[in-house]
């Protein structure tokens, strides 16, 4: 019981701390209610790939692995949700800038690896919507998936770790850090490239 709970503490305060930080941030005060909304959308999204791997690999106690796989779905429309709101909010802002990121000719390098996340997490929804009718066989399903994922992961990661922004550098890092060991550790339990694995 007091592991379970540990664990879902643990999770509650690496997702809140870097938002609680962020909304302190002396940056805010410059800053127009839709710029901020976008940006903490942005940080939502980095915070819900924290909890995506946990509830795909099934590490969160108290869920059954049908109510995990549920809950990764959730999620997962949540993630694309909150991606949305992020980049409307800037197009609304800076629509000159959001056209250079689409474009790949932006001059800063955090908006290229944040339009290849975005691209990743759209490709990730849309392959899991028409999973049934592209038919594909489990293992190249689960291929394909975690491989977008790990592109979302490091495209997320490099472009939240490269912008100087409203979020405080320690608890970003950190963040950061939970959300890519986390995905690393249940990619390797898949075991996808063992022979015979289903």
């Amino acid at each position: 019981m007091r592991r379970r709970s540990f664990i879902w503490i643990a999770l509650a305060v690496a997702i809140a701390v870097p938002l609680v930080a962020a909304a302190f941030s002396p940056l805010l005060a410059w800053r127009d209610p839709v710029y901020i909304a976008a940006g903490f959308a942005g940080i939502v999204a980095l915070a819900l790939l924290l909890a995506q791997p946990l509830l795909a690999g099934g590490h969160l106690p108290g869920l059954s692995a049908l109510q995990g796989r549920r809950a990764h779905r959730w999620v997962g429309a949540l993630l694309v949700a909150v991606v949305v709101i992020h980049v409307s909010g800037l197009w609304i802002t800076s629509p000159p800038d959001v056209i250079d990121a689409l474009l790949f000719s932006s001059p800063t390098q955090f908006s290229v690896w944040g339009v290849i996340a975005m691209w990743a997490v759209f490709a990730s929804a849309v392959l899991a919507a028409f999973r049934r009718r592209l038919r594909l066989h489990p293992k190249t399903w689960r291929i394909a998936h975690t491989a977008l994922a790990a592109v979302i992961v490091l495209g997320s990661v490099v472009h939240a770790v490269l912008i100087e922004g409203t979020m405080e550098t320690m608890t970003k890092f950190a963040l950061c850090a939970l959300v890519v060991l986390v995905t690393v550790k249940v990619i390797a339990d898949l075991k996808l490239w063992a022979r015979g694995s289903r």
